[in-house]
């Protein structure tokens, strides 16, 4: 499996668990990680994307509604869901992963951890929201976004 891949699959652990308990996001990626052997680059890469997903979650969550309105998120598939919200906030909220990319990791981690059914839905969602790139990186402001603060740290 490819390193950033591996990083992205401890989030989407993480982004799972905290999706689906009451668990503490801070708490949640320090366990995920230290079941992992990533190199630092790669364990701040994967508490970025929970961060960035966790911080940005209701436009993430906006931005599926309005472009797969058939498919309402509290009855889509937990992992389905966080996988479309990290892709997206790859391309268009952070803006470090080229779109090609982000959608391709996220079919293949749908191919992993999904339905027989999810790789083709995830590549069908994020196919609707590529073509309208433009539009969706304006929800997220001209610069590259990051969260107001950091959500997987305690304040104080």
């Amino acid at each position: 499996m490819k390193a950033r891949r591996k990083a992205r699959t401890v989030a989407l652990q993480a982004l799972y668990e905290i999706d689906s308990t009451a668990h503490l996001p801070e708490v949640v990626v320090e366990e995920r990680l230290a079941e992992q052997a990533l190199p630092a680059e790669l364990n701040d890469f994967a508490r970025q994307l929970v961060a960035g997903v966790i911080g940005h979650a209701q436009t993430l969550d906006a931005l599926i509604q309005k472009y797969a309105p058939e498919w309402p998120l509290d009855q889509m598939a937990i992992i389905d869901r966080n996988i479309l919200r990290i892709a997206i906030w790859e391309f268009a909220a952070d803006r470090q992963t080229p779109i090609k990319v982000a959608i391709n990791e996220a079919v293949e981690l749908a191919k992993l951890y999904g339905s027989d059914s999810a790789p083709r839905f995830v590549n069908g969602v994020l196919g609707a929201l590529a073509l309208r790139q433009a539009e969706i990186t304006s929800f997220f402001g001209p610069n590259r976004s990051r969260p107001p603060a950091d959500p997987l740290r305690p304040a104080g």
